[in-house]
């Protein structure tokens, strides 16, 4: 039997992944809390003060600390610098200048800072995504009334 250490494999690091799940775990934490509370209800000082701290820990660690642990990862454990090119299966992305034919010199520190700019983007959509339902909780939705042929909406007289 081979034992396998998993976590020492060369495309996993444990701070990366941990902050990760972290960071998406606390922002959908707010779903439970807002099915809960009811629209309207008024915070105290201390409730105020507290979704503040919140906010503004889950947004330095979506936004600080997943970005740098991505990019401490590429460059120590991935080794990705701009002295690395990125040449691609069978050397097809060989830049002209090392005899190949493309004409773009791709790094992978191109290729790191990319999937920098791509956390960003899952953040930001997750993000907006719970703010819009935070607003949109506890809306009815309303049904449209039958119309008549002016127009006019269909309602039974009680």
């Amino acid at each position: 039997m081979i034992a396998i250490d998993v976590l020492k494999w060369p495309g996993v690091n444990q701070a990366f992944i941990v902050s990760f799940v972290a960071a998406v775990l606390l922002t959908l934490a707010v779903i439970p809390y807002g099915q809960r509370r009811k629209k309207g209800q008024t915070f105290t000082w201390g409730e105020a003060m507290l979704a503040s701290t919140y906010a503004f820990g889950v947004l330095f660690l979506t936004y600080g600390v997943v970005p740098h642990q991505w990019i401490d990862h590429a460059d120590k454990n991935l080794g990705w610098s701009k002295d690395k090119m990125m040449l691609g299966p069978g050397q097809i992305l060989k830049p002209q200048s090392l005899g190949g034919w493309n004409p773009i010199t791709l790094q992978y520190e191109a290729l790191r800072d990319i999937i920098v700019v791509l956390i960003h983007a899952i953040f930001f959509g997750l993000n907006i995504f719970v703010v819009v339902w935070w607003q949109n909780r506890g809306k009815e939705v309303q049904k449209e009334l039958p119309v008549s042929s002016y127009g006019r909406p269909l309602v039974k007289k009680a």
